[in-house]
């Protein structure tokens, strides 16, 4: 058994919880409450650190440990998810058409998504190009952020 671990970092959408151990990340709240906290843990702090440099401008991808989904199904479309371009957004629909799966599977994918930012669930929009909505934060502000940050920083070098 690992011992539970969590980082608590400052970013301009307030501060950001990673909790995991040593082998991988459990999650990550936005909006979190406490006192900043480096974490002790290999995953959380390497977490916490590539998560400065997505909001530095410095990252686009994330190479973390995540605890696995429950399903293999689960798996493959939290990969599609990922596989969506830094800067670029897709519709709940089209992204479940490129996996083969329906687009309220998507959705709840989204809703019940743990990993908010690395897993970026904020680049899927709802048809018509309507933001929709996100379950981290405040919401649609929030994800209306991340998506302008994204777009900001998707011409400059990145790692």
């Amino acid at each position: 058994m690992y011992a539970r671990d969590h980082a608590l970092i400052a970013t301009p959408l307030g501060a950001i919880r990673v909790d995991g151990d040593d082998r991988r990340i459990t999650g990550i709240r936005i909006g979190a409450e406490g006192a900043a906290a480096a974490g002790a843990s290999t995953a959380v702090r390497m977490a916490a650190e590539q998560l400065e440099q997505w909001f530095a401008g410095e990252r686009q991808d994330f190479a973390l440990p995540l605890e696995p989904m429950s399903t293999p199904r689960g798996e493959t479309l939290r990969a599609g998810l990922v596989a969506v371009p830094y800067g670029e957004t897709m519709s709940y629909g089209a992204l479940a058409r490129q996996l083969g799966s329906a687009p309220r599977a998507i959705g709840q994918l989204c809703a019940r998504n743990p990993f908010p930012v690395v897993v970026p669930c904020h680049r899927v929009l709802a048809g018509g190009g309507a933001l929709g909505n996100y379950s981290g934060g405040e919401g649609p502000i929030t994800k209306r952020w991340l998506l302008d940050h994204e777009r900001r920083h998707a011409g400059g070098t990145l790692l």
